[in-house]
């Protein structure tokens, strides 16, 4: 078993901290079993695939005491982990299924202290997390202060502009500059905070099945800490 391998970056001209940690999960080859033999099921919201429950094992305290400590690190947030949700993730969507909303990259949160994490646990595939900003109004996060002035300006630019082309958002486009890219390396996690503009970086030649071991099978969650 590898010590888990951890950088600490700051991303875009916010700084924001993004924390890539390899060799994340002591046994990676037991998860993707669990995953294997887990039922999945079409995703709520707009993740654009299927999910499933993750096994206990993964939540150890050990494991809970280590990322509240990175946590503090980089973030500067202490406090007790509340977690929001966690699951077994695999992107199934095909690109031309995919609506508006699953074009354009995304938050999950407009506060600063919920955090998500993403871990990869595919084999073959490298296809990773990407971070925008979004053009016209600078924005790399979205407060809560400002969701509502975000929102309308990406309405506005879709109604007037024109939507999206059809597919997962790769690099650059009119309305967003990419600003990092980190790629899905096997047993690979990153932490990042929720209200960072964000998307999953799914490469056009992507294998979108629901089969865990052919499929871009990740850990996505989501928690506040304090």
């Amino acid at each position: 078993m590898r010590q888990a391998d951890v950088t600490v970056m700051t991303i875009g001209l916010g700084g924001e901290p993004l924390v890539v940690i390899d060799d994340f999960f002591p046994d990676p080859d037991a998860l993707r079993a669990a995953a294997l033999a887990a039922s999945f099921v079409p995703a709520r919201n707009t993740y654009p695939g299927v999910r499933a429950p993750l096994p206990d094992c993964y939540w150890s305290s050990d494991r809970l005491d280590t990322m509240s400590a990175m946590i503090e690190q980089a973030f500067g947030l202490a406090g007790a982990i509340a977690m929001i949700d966690a699951s077994f993730s695999i992107v199934t969507t095909p690109a031309d299924q995919l609506s508006v909303a699953q074009r354009l990259p995304h938050c999950d949160a407009f506060v600063p202290n919920q955090i998500a994490l993403v871990h990869y646990l595919s084999l073959d595939c490298l296809d990773g997390t990407a971070f925008y900003r979004h053009r016209s109004t600078g924005f790399e996060t979205i407060s809560e202060q400002h969701r509502q002035m975000y929102f309308a300006q990406v309405d506005f630019e879709l109604r007037h502009l024109g939507m999206p082309a059809a597919g997962y958002i790769v690099g650059d486009t009119p309305m967003f500059e990419r600003i990092a890219s980190v790629e899905g390396r096997f047993n690979r996690a990153l932490l990042y905070r929720g209200k960072q503009l964000h998307s999953g970086a799914i490469g056009p030649g992507a294998i979108l099945s629901d089969d865990p071991g052919v499929g871009r099978l990740t850990v996505t969650a989501f928690f506040t800490v304090g």
